[in-house]
């Protein structure tokens, strides 16, 4: 295999010798040649064109539906490694979740200056309509998805929480199902935690919030804004997965405040909408009145309690880049624990001390709008100019509150398949967390990789893919370790931009060092 000489570490090397998930897939790729692999990769593009599993891009021009490109080597995780996280991001929702109900409610952590609370209430991610509101179940982060990194054997971090409207689990169920078609062999030589049962999770999630007006079976449906949005194959895919309607905001009305969907015998009452719509959307009544795909009243249903919506309104307060240094005392504050999964260290820019800290070492951080997605607004320091470093010094000096800053990570690679062979590549992972009457996962998440050799680009419009992401139903037997080849001759190295963004947001690097910034 090619280019071991990154510092990162490997998660199928290591000291020399293949990690125990990992030894039966070496054993299958070293038996398996190169070209055997492309033809694979060939299959899989075609599977995924025949299906339709697209995403779209409108800032290039052009046909804006693409296939995201499908790495054939999955990403292997043992169980004790996912059964870590799995504690880790349990509590971390429990916690978000608390923290929403708190500060809708009783603002307890800011009167106990546990967090400041212009920080809170001043934030644009506040919703005041949501104040004094308790939605169905109490429960206001249904479904999160919630970006790791890695950096060593035991050394997970959560670089960001997504609690409004999460998107890539049709990726990963596709992955899945395109690994079962492609390499049966090799699957069944594992003991892999299957994912495909993630829409009937999601399902008896949603069912399990329906009000208590509900009679009967709650009925279900997918808001979408329309075919023209970026994840509107996910909408259509999970809609179909779970055997209920999608619709647009135009199918829906609301009478007596209760939601209805027109369908062809006549008006249906609708109990749970997982909508697919941002917040400044989805009532114009409410929020934007000049909102085309929203449906007027949505709200007064739903504070009348007739209807349950997924996610709650107002939950990306608790996604904000300035609010998530502050997530590990919402843990200890709300739960009494101490965090299982860390934070990135983080700057928070109207700090005096954090910005006199930013400005003299621009050139080093990575600094990021506090409430910035998809990595706009953001300065890769050691890849800037002068001058580009000089700008964003204004800006921090101006509007300080607006910032955050975050040093690098050496992000853990995993073997990919190149047209250089097989070589490690950068990767991100976000598990899926359905949080209802109980707290449910799947095993494994979506994993985003870079795909270009010495390129961290993982974001799919910009040459970056997925992997399967496998967890093992049990941990294999230690093996006889398996030894290395000697590593060749590094490369002669490849110009990078250093950013790159993820489906989720930005991915920078430095020497071989790199962080991901994801979004939803």
């Amino acid at each position: 295999m090619a280019d071991r000489t990154s510092s990162a570490f490997d998660e199928m090397h290591a000291d020399g010798v293949i990690r125990t998930p990992y030894v039966e897939m070496a054993r299958y790729l070293d038996a398996t040649g190169q070209a055997a692999l492309e033809q694979k990769r060939r299959e899989a593009e075609v599977l995924f064109r025949r299906i339709g599993v697209t995403f779209a891009v409108y800032t290039e021009g052009g046909d804006p539906e693409r296939l995201i490109p499908f790495d054939v080597i999955p990403r292997i995780l043992s169980h004790e490694e996912w059964m870590h996280l799995c504690r880790g991001l349990e509590q971390r929702v429990r916690a978000l979740n608390a923290f929403l109900t708190d500060v809708y409610g009783p603002q307890e952590i800011i009167k106990a200056n546990r967090i400041p609370r212009e920080l809170v209430l001043e934030n644009e991610g506040y919703l005041p309509q949501m104040q004094g509101f308790t939605p169905p179940g109490g429960v206001w982060t249904v479904i999160s998805g919630i970006d790791l990194v890695r950096t060593g054997p035991d050394a997970f971090y959560v670089l960001e929480d997504n609690c409004r409207t999460p998107s890539g689990v049709s990726y990963m169920l596709e992955n899945r199902e395109a690994m079962f078609r492609l390499f049966p062999e090799i699957c069944a030589r594992h003991r892999i935690a299957p994912v495909s049962h993630y829409p009937e999770e999601l399902l008896e999630t949603l069912k399990s919030l329906a009000p208590a007006s509900c009679a009967g079976e709650p009925c279900v449906v997918v808001l979408t804004p329309g075919p023209y949005n970026s994840a509107y194959y996910e909408h259509s895919f999970l809609a179909d997965e779970m055997g209920v309607e999608l619709v647009e905001g135009a199918d829906l009305f609301v009478k007596d405040l209760v939601v209805y969907m027109r369908t062809t015998a006549g008006p249906k009452r609708v109990d749970v909408i997982y909508r697919r719509i941002d917040d400044d959307f989805i009532d114009p009544e409410a929020f934007r009145p000049d909102s085309v795909v929203g449906v007027p009243g949505l709200m007064a249903a739903y504070r009348a309690g007739n209807v349950a919506l997924a996610n709650a309104p107002g939950t990306g307060i608790a996604d904000d880049k300035a609010v998530y240094p502050y997530v590990p005392e919402m843990i200890r504050f709300y739960l009494k624990e101490e965090p299982i999964l860390s934070n990135v260290p983080t700057f928070m820019c109207e700090r005096p001390a954090d910005q006199d800290y930013v400005l003299a070492n621009l050139d080093k951080l990575v600094v990021k709008l506090a409430r910035g997605s998809g990595g706009y607004g953001m300065l890769v320091g050691p890849h800037a100019t002068e001058e580009q470093r000089a700008d964003f010094a204004a800006r921090i000096k101006a509007r300080p509150g607006d910032y955050i800053a975050q040093p690098t990570l050496a992000l853990s690679t995993v073997p990919t398949l190149g047209e250089d062979g097989i070589g490690p590549r950068h990767v991100d992972l976000r598990p899926f967390i359905l949080f209802g009457k109980t707290v449910r996962m799947v095993p494994g998440g979506l994993t985003r990789v870079a795909l270009r050799p010495g390129s961290l680009v993982v974001n799919s419009s910009q040459g970056g893919g997925t992997k399967d992401t496998w967890v093992l139903l049990e941990d294999p037997p230690e093996a006889p370790p398996l030894a290395l080849p000697p590593p060749e001759e590094p490369a002669a190295p490849q110009s990078q931009d250093g950013q790159s963004q993820t489906p989720g947001g930005m991915t920078q690097s430095q020497n071989g060092q790199s962080q991901s910034q994801g979004n939803n």
